[in-house]
């Protein structure tokens, strides 16, 4: 006896109609999701393996002969199967708020992690030093950082100066301007919580801009997890020669000014 999943098969044509009729009801609102569909249904329109191109025109043709016959199941392949799973995955993504928060971008620059895409609400509260931070004279902070400590000439001499977790990082502090140094080539140092949108590329420097406030942790030496987050403002992240940089306080055109000086 058969069951009702195996009594009627799909043939190609519905189940073509079915997934277009499906593509062109559910609104996909913005990229990524509408694009990743619109390319994935491209190619089960004009990619199909020839194979299975094939084997569909002899399905028709045999069901053209034998019109008083059932007709016979079509099964898609692996390939088709997979295509249809992601069309699917990145309409339902798309179409619900909860889809959209669920795709997240990820981008490591110079010792940074940021994350885009499904931030929560901005930290709160008092954020805690970085580990073994203490106030230190520029001198002193070139002498015991891991790296070379670079003064941008737009800003002058800092105000104050800090040295954290064993000299891995440095931060040179003015009114409203906070520029922090570290190794940019061994692993996460920073690690930003963004929502929408990516943040944008600054070629006049080869590093990122982050337009708005957004979530900042600190990720220790030794393997720890980040330490509590705090909220930063717009951010511009470069990195000269092997020193990892992020500026905080001023806006993108005074920030790229302040940048472009440090030799």
């Amino acid at each position: 006896m058969s069951t009702s999943d195996d009594s009627d098969p799909i043939a190609p044509e519905a189940l073509e109609a079915r997934l277009r009729a499906l593509g062109a009801d559910l609104a996909v609102p913005a990229p990524p999701p509408a694009d990743v569909a619109r390319a994935v249904r491209a190619r089960l329109e004009d990619d199909m393996p020839q194979e299975d191109r094939a084997r569909d025109d002899r399905a028709r043709d045999d069901r053209a002969r034998r019109p008083d016959r059932r007709r016979a199941a079509w099964r898609p392949s692996p390939r088709v199967a997979a295509a249809v799973v992601a069309v699917l995955a990145a309409v339902l993504l798309g179409a619900t708020p909860q889809g959209r928060a669920a795709v997240v971008s990820v981008l490591r620059f110079a010792g940074v992690e940021i994350h885009v895409g499904g931030a929560g609400p901005l930290p709160t509260g008092v954020p805690s030093r970085l580990p073994g931070e203490r106030r230190v004279t520029l001198e002193e902070a070139r002498r015991t950082a891991r790296f070379p400590v670079a003064v941008p000439s737009a800003l002058g001499e800092p105000a104050d100066v800090r040295l954290a977790d064993g000299g891995r990082v440095v931060t040179l502090l003015w009114p409203g301007v906070r520029l922090d140094e570290f190794d940019g080539t061994l692993g996460v140092v920073w690690h930003k919580e963004l929502g929408e949108p990516f943040p944008e590329q600054v070629g006049a420097v080869g590093g990122w801009w982050i337009p708005r406030a957004h979530g900042v942790s600190y990720v220790p030496s030794g393997g720890a997890g980040p330490r509590e987050e705090r909220v930063a403002g717009p951010t511009l992240i470069w990195q000269h020669g092997l020193v990892g940089l992020r500026l905080e306080g001023p806006d993108r055109a005074e920030a790229v000014r302040i940048a472009s000086s440090v030799r």
